[in-house]
């Protein structure tokens, strides 16, 4: 396994739809445990294919605890088919716009379809984090990122202080 490097705002390839997997296979595998070493060392709790540069719609995430035992979950070419009409407000943050946390909201609950590490397809409700942090990462697939979800003011603060952090961490 490797870790890899994790794009950040302004990178263009953020902003790209990522498109469908074909087959889950042992590259795509490699890929996804890839991801989630990336993903564990960031530390995060959630990373998108496109974020390592990667435009397939393949998502990790793994909700445990520090000191609990590591839950990886698998999600390639994920599809919400459900959202509640109850909204919830999350506190978020992203690898890709490192430091900086907003309050978002989302739909409390959703359902998604998709097909897990071993390309058997699966069907899940999400509620709480859960449901945040995939809606989250589904984001990622289609472009968005979460200071998308913000007023073009406080998204262009954000962006400029991660320019600012990036330039800094350069030198």
């Amino acid at each position: 396994m490797a870790i890899l490097p994790i794009l950040t705002v302004p990178d263009p390839l953020l902003k790209t739809v990522s498109k469908p997997v074909e087959r889950v296979d042992d590259d795509l595998r490699r890929l996804m445990d890839d991801m989630l070493e990336t993903m564990y060392d960031a530390p995060g709790i959630g990373l998108a294919a496109i974020q390592v540069g990667h435009p397939l719609r393949v998502l990790v995430i793994d909700l445990a605890g520090e000191d609990e035992e590591p839950r990886p979950m698998y999600f390639v070419n994920p599809e919400i088919y459900w959202t509640s009409e109850e909204m919830a407000n999350y506190t978020e943050g992203c690898l890709s716009v490192p430091e900086q946390y907003a309050e978002i909201t989302r739909p409390a609950e959703c359902k998604v379809r998709y097909l897990d590490y071993n390309g058997e397809e699966q069907d899940l409700h999400c509620t709480g984090l859960l449901a945040t942090c995939l809606q989250h990462e589904m984001d990622h697939l289609n472009g968005i990122l979460f200071v998308d979800h913000l007023s073009k003011l406080k998204r262009d603060m954000i962006v400029r202080k991660v320019k600012k952090l990036t330039r800094e961490a350069a030198l």
